[in-house]
């Protein structure tokens, strides 16, 4: 079994080591689409402009920015909610001393 598909440690589900990216989604999926643009163009099947790339490519990265900066912001949300929830213990000490027993 490759690497990136064994479990962590045995017994516990399969984890995702790197979290979704949606910016990094949409950067690969707008380098392919000016890669099938000057594809066509290689094969004849149209005719594109040397230019016209760029427009394309201007326009990923705005939407990969913005979906980074809105991925980025759940993830963030996501993390906050889960910390201010997360008050169930009891303080260390409930006696005023700082000591550790």
């Amino acid at each position: 079994m490759p690497p990136h598909e064994r479990a962590a440690h045995p017994g516990q589900p399969h984890r995702r080591r790197h979290g979704f990216r949606p910016g990094r989604l949409v950067m690969g999926l707008t380098g392919l689409g000016i890669a099938a643009l000057y594809a066509g163009d290689a094969t004849r099947a149209w005719d594109t402009p040397w230019y016209a790339g760029l427009p394309v490519l201007c326009a990923g990265l705005v939407l990969a920015g913005a979906a980074g900066w809105i991925g980025h912001r759940a993830r963030r949300r996501r993390a906050d909610r889960a910390a201010s929830s997360d008050s169930s213990g009891a303080p260390a000490s409930t006696s005023g001393s700082h000591a550790i027993r």
